[in-house]
């Protein structure tokens, strides 16, 4: 059965049978070897992995279990339905923009809507402490990873470069690159050979030949809204279908409230509401996937006697180190025709200025990725944050067809002071809102201004006048951090809380520094390593101590 048959199948099986056994979870019955909270991009990975090992899952989204041929359509409108919308307080000098850019509700989380970008970190990120004396270092290697870095672009068949500049991994990836790029990305290739920069294909998730019953992608151009198709990898699409057939069982429309604690301090499973309905899920392991805003909530929400400052927080850091990264955009007009909503949004992309170089001012660096805008988009975007409104905005959308645009992905260092904290107000399940407060340090701002200045100069070489300048932030981490000192993170290396050993915390919440770079592709390996852990104890029958 091809995979697109296969979500199909199971969107139809889980619609009219899901519930059917939910009465005996309510009384605490039905207990399973893992529960996993969220159903994304991580959340997905260990599904898979863990119950093609034999190992009984239960996975809970609070989103729908989506058909990509029925619930994704071409329209940028629509596809603000596959974000977490619901009311979240933003605070801080620097706000954060919450929803279609930085979070998923549904099956896949993330990844559905994702620009489908897939960069390995650079062996620096993992160690900026000890290069660069700011920060903290994770206590795993690029090496560590490595491994699962190459599993997952093989599963998945990343699309790429023969050869990849920059960092540890330089090439091949499994499947050769797209072609041909956009006009967009063409006039970022050629600014940046103008001035001397390398710039190379993109690595994407993304397939540019035929695989596992899906097409190659045809250049529709709409990653972001879903891909119908299936050319774009999602765990919606390639590692939950499979969880399922291997055994596992997706709750979804199930909105996990509490995790619960028994007398022994240990984790015995988790409460959640459907339809206003509360019921539990008993698990011998509980694993948190539910990214870096809903997953301290639900930690910090989950409070007891035994943890009165929440799950996995005798080190006060849940909820802390919030990290987005600087997402700017900028644009510029040209003479000729670019059309930058043709052809999948990024295809082209540098990193040359992804490490420190000290004599720039600042320590750590950023990537420059040509990044082609919709009109909807667009025209919000300039409105709201760079402040163009009236004649102008609409003499700027007239002229839409003939604007290029480069996106910054850069990194932004950890600070205790950006947070995820709970509000008094309750939302529909009776859970207090997060209130999410960011703003940038100076080194920051010192990054946003080099790179925006480089983004400009690239666009002028190729014969660009600049236009805008769009602030944005995207790709949240951070709020319960990795660490091997219980005092000064949350879980250790194995995404293992130190407090509660039967407790998991696995996805962008524990990143400990953010990178230069897009970080889905880190998020899946350190998913993937989790699984292979949980595998080999579970294996010898415990996984009661702390590795």
């Amino acid at each position: 059965m091809e995979n697109k048959d296969l979500v199909k199948h199971n969107c139809n099986h889980y619609d009219g049978h899901r519930y059917d056994n939910l009465h005996n979870r309510k009384y605490g019955h039905e207990e399973v070897d893992v529960c996993i909270v969220g159903v994304g991009g991580a959340g997905g990975i260990l599904a898979y992995e863990l119950s093609k090992a034999g190992v009984k899952v239960v996975g809970i989204e609070a989103g729908p279990f989506w058909n990509p041929q029925t619930d994704f359509a071409s329209d940028e409108l629509n596809s603000y339905s596959l974000a977490w919308n619901d009311t979240r307080f933003s605070a801080g000098n620097d706000p954060i923009l919450l929803g279609h850019n930085n979070s998923g509700r549904g099956v896949g989380g993330g990844t559905v809507h994702f620009s489908g970008v897939f960069y390995r970190f650079h062996e620096s990120d993992f160690m900026v402490k000890s290069i660069d004396g700011v920060a903290e270092d994770w206590p795993i290697t690029y090496k560590d990873l490595e491994p699962y870095y190459s599993k997952i672009e093989n599963d998945i068949k990343v699309s790429g470069p023969k050869h990849f500049p920059w960092g540890a991994f330089n090439g091949p990836y499994p499947y050769p690159e797209r072609e041909p790029i956009s006009g967009n990305s063409q006039i970022f290739r050629e600014g940046c050979e103008a001035l001397g920069i390398r710039s190379t294909v993109t690595p994407l998730a993304i397939i540019s030949a035929p695989f596992d019953g899906r097409p190659p992608c045809t250049n529709r151009g709409f990653c972001n809204e879903g891909c119908m198709p299936n050319s774009k990898f999602s765990t919606l699409i390639q590692h939950v279908p499979k969880a399922i057939k291997y055994g596992a069982e997706i709750l979804t429309d199930c909105m996990v409230t509490r995790i619960l604690v028994d007398k022994n301090s240990k984790v015995t499973g988790v409460e959640f509401n459907h339809e206003g309905n509360f019921y539990r899920q008993l698990a011998k392991i509980v694993i948190v996937s539910a990214f870096s805003v809903e997953t301290p909530r639900l930690l910090l929400n989950s409070a007891c006697p035994q943890y009165p400052d929440g799950l996995a927080n005798s080190s006060g850091v849940v909820g802390k180190y919030l990290m987005p990264h600087s997402g700017h955009d900028i644009g510029a007009k040209f003479d000729e025709e670019i059309r930058f909503y043709k052809g999948t949004p990024i295809m082209a992309s540098t990193q040359e200025f992804y490490e420190t170089d000290l004599s720039r001012g600042f320590v750590r660096g950023y990537t420059l990725n040509a990044h082609g805008h919709r009109p909807v988009a667009l025209a919000k975007t300039l409105a709201v944050d760079a402040g163009f409104w009236g004649k102008e905005l609409r003499q700027m959308m007239l002229d839409y067809n003939y604007y290029a645009q480069i996106s910054m992905v850069g990194e932004v260092l950890p600070r205790a002071d950006n947070t995820v904290t709970l509000s008094d107000e309750k939302d529909e399940y009776g859970l207090p809102r997060p209130i999410v407060t960011f703003s940038y340090g100076e080194n920051d701002n010192k990054l946003i201004k080099h790179g925006v200045q480089k983004a400009n100069a690239i666009l002028a070489a190729r014969g660009g006048k600049p236009a805008y300048v769009i602030a944005d932030t995207g790709h949240l981490m951070g709020t319960c951090r990795m660490g091997g000192d219980p005092k000064m993170s949350a879980v250790n290396g194995y995404c293992q809380s130190h407090d509660i050993p039967n407790l998991f915390i696995c996805d962008a919440s524990v990143f400990v520094t953010s990178g230069g770079g897009n970080p889905t592709e880190t998020v899946l390996a350190i998913a993937a390593r989790t699984a292979d852990f949980l595998i080999s104890r579970m294996g010898k029958g415990s996984i009661a101590k702390e590795a």
